[in-house]
């Protein structure tokens, strides 16, 4: 019995010692800012799936694929970047400098085959072998996003939509920022890019990893932590307006080397903004800290936390040993308590009965999964970015259809639209939280909802709505990503929040193989045979594809209007106060 007993209260002394090791950061302290600032980086670097069509035309005329062939490495290219369910599992289980280490590896094994046979260094590489090395390559992105995602969702845990859409706007961006170094920096040389993305991103890695780490979550609000995010915000928009600007220009006039290269180093100073916070906070620490800490009461998770007088002023409160287990995720945690084990000890009158978490509480996966709301929560992402990343896809061909012939705008257009839609996201749906305690998912049932319309203009092919489609497509595409991040964690929890983001995420690949690979390419191949030509022109191309599309998306509407009405009472619990509550967790 008393063995009994030391195991199942060992949770609750490894709580007490996760605290004891990181009572020694301040309220707003640096290091989360710092790590964000790193995770901006990373957040980029995950963004090299979308490389594939700068170099695509290189492996089909050098390596003399088929378009079957180009088109199947284009579903390992979306397979490796959206499967991450074992980076979910992993991130639970290290810290997130190894997520990222074993990401860096994928992508220099991965991308280094396929540089060795595109450089002809190694002579006839197999199909197969380079279609996993591509699988490999791209699922580095899987791992990068889960390591920055989680980790800084942890760390701020009141400001989950706003860091969301931070991170996965620097991600939209991700595509422009690689085309403006693959056009300056790379020569245009497909070879030069396959080189930088096997050494270049897993240096960058080497490099941020370190600075990507968990740390003690703020126990109230912090006024300046508004400014903050108020100011990172601001960059990325400036970064996203300047690389559009510069990639329009750059294609209109045929800039010269020298303002090419300024142009560049201007774009590396604005990807090194959000470092600007914490180098703040070190020339001109806050105050604010002391008087936040005036009027509340610090509950020690053991007596022996208790510091003496002078060291206590510069403490942060402790958070309690359960909050501060649920709250921060710790990496390291370990449930090796056997149910038998369990069930003697409630039987025995040890513990209290364990009950099934209720939704804004940590879930484990097998109990989520059996939730109505996970599934509708997956379906209503499916509806909607499945039928997104179709359109993208298959942008290019769709401007030839419609006589566009350079669409090299179209999807730069595509891409910033994209940038909005994510940041606009995160920050709307945070501010209407706390203010309204609104749903988050009421923006993905409007999103959807203008989707519908979208997809039923670029069906008419009406002239000059090409570019209207496109940039409304792009922000509700961006919408749908930031929305989902934050809702999957406040539903189910932080704490395996890794593993529900990346099976959300698999809405993406089966969208892509659905609609796309089998409906899109099904009915471009008819209509082409149609016009005994290869390339299909005029609106009959994609257009029982687009109405395909809107009805998937009035589905997906319907929905998502069921989510928002059953989750309505869990975000007036959540966000009664005006701001975000931390449940307790079911596990104690």
């Amino acid at each position: 019995m008393h063995v009994s007993l030391l195991r199942v209260y060992k949770d609750w002394i490894f709580g007490s010692l996760e605290a004891r090791e990181m009572v020694g950061l301040k309220v707003g302290s640096r290091p989360p800012w710092v790590g964000l600032g790193a995770a901006v980086w990373v957040q980029i670097a995950s963004g090299n799936a979308y490389n594939f069509p700068l170099y695509s035309h290189s492996l089909k005329s050098v390596l003399g694929f088929n378009q079957r062939q180009l088109t199947l490495l284009g579903v390992a290219n979306d397979i490796g970047e959206n499967v991450g369910l074992l980076p979910g599992v992993v991130c639970n289980k290290f810290p997130p400098w190894v997520v990222l280490l074993v990401g860096g590896f994928s992508c220099f094994f991965g991308y280094g085959v396929l540089w060795l046979a595109l450089s002809k260094t190694l002579i006839s590489v197999p199909y197969w072998v380079l279609w996993f090395a591509l699988c490999i390559a791209t699922n580095s992105s899987a791992w990068f996003s889960t390591a920055v995602l989680v980790t800084n969702m942890r760390n701020f845990p009141l400001s989950r939509g706003t860091v969301a859409g931070i991170l996965k706007g620097y991600g939209g961006l991700s595509a422009a920022v690689y085309t403006e170094i693959y056009s300056v920096l790379l020569n245009s040389s497909s070879p030069k890019l396959l080189l930088f993305l096997a050494l270049g991103i897993p240096a960058l890695c080497l490099m941020m990893m370190f600075f990507v780490r968990p740390c003690t979550p703020a126990s109230g609000d912090d006024s300046s932590e508004h400014c903050h995010f108020l100011f990172i915000q601001a960059a990325s928009v400036v970064l996203g307006v300047y690389v559009l600007t510069t990639t329009i220009l750059d294609d209109v006039l045929s800039l010269s080397a020298p303002v090419a290269y300024c142009f560049l180093l201007v774009m590396v100073v604005l990807l090194m903004a959000p470092l600007a916070i914490p180098v703040k906070m070190t020339f001109y620490p806050s105050n604010r800290s002391k008087s936040a800490l005036h009027g509340k009461v610090v509950v020690p998770a053991d007596p022996s936390l208790v510091q003496d007088n002078a060291s206590a002023d510069k403490m942060e409160p402790l958070l309690e040993p359960s909050s501060s287990r649920t709250n921060l995720g710790s990496f390291h945690e370990s449930d090796d308590i056997s149910e038998v084990d369990m069930l003697l000890a409630e039987g025995e009158g040890a513990i209290k009965k364990r009950r099934r978490p209720r939704r804004g509480e940590d879930f484990t996966f097998a109990e989520a999964m059996i939730k109505a709301d996970f599934w509708l929560l997956f379906l209503v992402y499916f509806f909607g970015v499945g039928s997104g990343v179709t359109v993208l896809n298959n942008l290019a061909q769709i401007g030839i259809a419609q006589y566009m012939h350079d669409t090299k705008v179209l999807l730069s257009l595509f891409s910033f639209c994209n940038f909005v839609g994510r940041l606009g996201g995160g920050v709307i749906s945070e501010y209407l939280v706390r203010s309204k305690a609104i749903p988050r998912t009421i923006w993905m049932t409007i999103t959807q909802v203008i989707m519908v319309f979208t997809y039923l203009l670029f069906a008419s092919a009406i002239n000059g709505t090409l570019f209207a489609g496109t940039s409304l497509l792009g922000i509700c595409y961006g919408v749908q990503f930031s929305i989902m991040v934050p809702t999957a964690s406040e539903l189910f929890g932080l704490k395996n929040f890794g593993l529900f983001f990346n099976f959300m995420s698999l809405g993406n690949p089966l969208g892509a193989y659905l609609f796309s690979g089998l409906l899109a390419g099904f009915v471009y191949d008819n209509e082409a045979a149609k016009q005994h030509s290869a390339t299909c022109l005029g609106p009959t191309c994609f257009r029982l594809t687009f109405l395909v599309l809107a009805g998937a998306c009035i589905i997906g509407t319907m929905l998502s209007i069921v989510l928002t009405m059953r989750i309505l009472p869990v975000y007036k619990m959540l966000y009664a106060g005006g701001s975000f509550r931390l449940p307790q967790s079911s596990n104690r």
